[in-house]
């Protein structure tokens, strides 16, 4: 009986040390991800990011377990849903709130610059989502809650978190739109979530502006309308403190509360991690701590602790995710994760027998509906190639691969009259910074930009050797020097007169 005994223990200690011994990286979804808003349904969990001045819009990812996501889509895809006319990384789509409601999936944002505050519907998470349903109540961050057959909207009116009641059909406004909660004195009291437990009305808000003071705020209700009181422990998340003073993830803020399946309760929030240095030019992106929220108690989100990039606590059972990187021709259709930035002119892209084809058009730093599709850059260490046909681009057209963070902060490597050229514009500064004269060979040229934490290099293929053309920091493109509310993304563009023909782009 003892042997039986002192065998279950030691069963029992392997499975504790098991689960202990389970961990995840973050970010859960890394690069140019911000403003992350979850939901579950069923087994299912799903997140949607804001996605400011890119086409299509609002990138919906899916996951089985909290820590393995993968795009399955884009909420607004269609220009209907979408316009965005002069928006430029300070514009264009905020922070958007998925919720689903007796099978039907909300989505709700703001488009900053192009109509306001708006909802869209679907029956599937991948879509196809409704024509926007425009709102009355303004502030950015909106937010939904349902309960008992209504829908309540909260946002953020003159920094200020305001509820009212709307029809969840037509839009309309059924309430007075009534202030309930200014924060705790932070700056930017914004992206309020409500949420309803043990009888109580959680208002979990951000304040601090999204840098360095970004925080997570929290007070509470037995009415929905208030009045709510602030958690005495408040923040409950930030990584301005001393603790994680000297952590790469800084700005930590922006959350949504999730229970799993499993009964659990999990946060995601948006975190951007420095590189070379105090800059970071990845952007904003989605992270994920586990949280203690015990019955009428106030949420403890990671004991408390800073979260780290290895996070050492127990999973749900992990579900890996095969993400296979371009290779080689292009498929018939682009996927989800590919952009563009603003809404593309369509006949300017064509897309046959494995080659990309993109018409010139103005310049990326015009801003004006440029050429451009690109991938958002989701790896410090990253790489990128394509092989160009030059032969039917004009006297003063230029294609090739850009470094885009906004159209006053790109690095560009293109082809122009036969030589490979580095051209950087950070600010007012345009100057070039390498070329490589007489790359053709039959009219094309090889162009290749490999990335480290610190440094962009860029490449260019003459004969069988690869010769770099120049190199420029990171940092230059980073949101601390250009600006900007976004991440890098890498493209492929061309501007001015002529045709340049993509025939490959390779990940590594």
């Amino acid at each position: 009986m003892r042997k039986l005994f002192f065998s279950l223990s030691l069963l029992a200690s392997s499975m504790v040390m098991n689960v202990a011994a389970q961990e995840y990286v973050n970010p859960v979804i890394s690069g140019f991800n911000p403003d992350p808003s979850i939901c579950r349904v069923g087994d299912d969990y799903y997140v949607v990011n804001s996605s400011f001045q890119y086409f299509p819009g609002v990138p919906i990812y899916h996951s089985k377990d909290l820590v393995n996501w993968e795009q399955i889509g884009n909420v607004l895809n269609r220009d209907s849903q979408l316009p965005l006319k002069g928006a430029s990384s300070w514009l264009g789509i905020y922070a958007p709130t998925l919720r689903y409601n007796d099978g039907i999936y909300y989505m709700v944002t703001t488009n900053v610059g192009n109509g306001g505050n708006f909802f869209v519907t679907a029956t599937r998470p991948e879509g196809p989502w409704s024509e926007p349903v425009w709102l009355e109540q303004q502030g950015i961050d909106p937010s939904l809650y349902f309960e008992d057959g209504k829908c309540y909207l909260v946002s953020n009116p003159d920094n200020n978190i305001t509820l009212c009641e709307i029809d969840a059909k037509t839009g309309k406004q059924l309430s007075e739109s009534k202030s309930i909660w200014r924060g705790t004195g932070g700056r930017y009291p914004e992206g309020p979530h409500i949420y309803k437990k043990d009888g109580y009305y959680y208002l979990l808000i951000s304040e601090g502006g999204t840098e360095l003071a970004h925080k997570l705020t929290i007070a509470r209700s037995r009415d929905i309308y208030g009045p709510y009181e602030s958690n005495p422990a408040n923040p409950i998340f930030t990584h301005c403190c001393m603790a994680a003073q000297g952590s790469v993830i800084q700005g930590t803020g922006h959350g949504d509360f999730v229970q799993a399946a499993d009964g659990s309760w999990w946060i995601t929030f948006l975190a951007f991690r420095f590189h070379g240095g105090s800059y970071h030019h990845l952007g904003r992106e989605t992270f994920l701590a586990p949280v203690e929220w015990k019955a009428g108690e106030w949420p403890v989100v990671n004991g408390n602790m800073p979260v780290d990039t290895l996070m050492r606590v127990a999973t749900l059972p992990l579900s890996p995710v095969d993400r296979q990187l371009h290779r080689g021709r292009f498929p018939k259709a682009l996927g989800a994760e590919w952009v563009h930035i603003q809404n593309p002119v369509a006949s300017n892209y064509r897309l046959h027998n494995g080659v990309l084809e993109l018409n010139g058009a103005a310049s990326l730093t015009l801003n004006d509906h440029p050429t451009f599709v690109g991938i958002r850059q989701t790896r410090p260490v990253m790489s990128v190639e394509t092989l160009l046909d030059c032969s039917q681009m004009g006297n003063e057209g230029r294609a090739g691969i850009t470094v885009y963070q906004i159209n006053d902060g790109h690095a560009d490597l293109f082809c122009e009259g036969g030589d490979a050229v580095l051209r950087c514009r950070i600010k007012s500064l345009d100057v070039e910074l390498g070329r490589v004269k007489d790359v053709l060979h039959k009219g094309k040229c090889r162009l290749r930009m490999e990335a480290d934490k610190d440094r962009y290099r860029f490449l260019c293929k003459k004969g069988d050797e690869w010769q770099e053309v120049g190199s420029l920091e990171c940092s230059l493109l980073s949101t601390e020097v250009v600006g900007g509310f976004t991440g890098v993304v890498l493209g492929l563009y061309a501007e001015g007169d002529g045709v340049a023909r993509f025939q490959s782009f390779d990940e590594y």
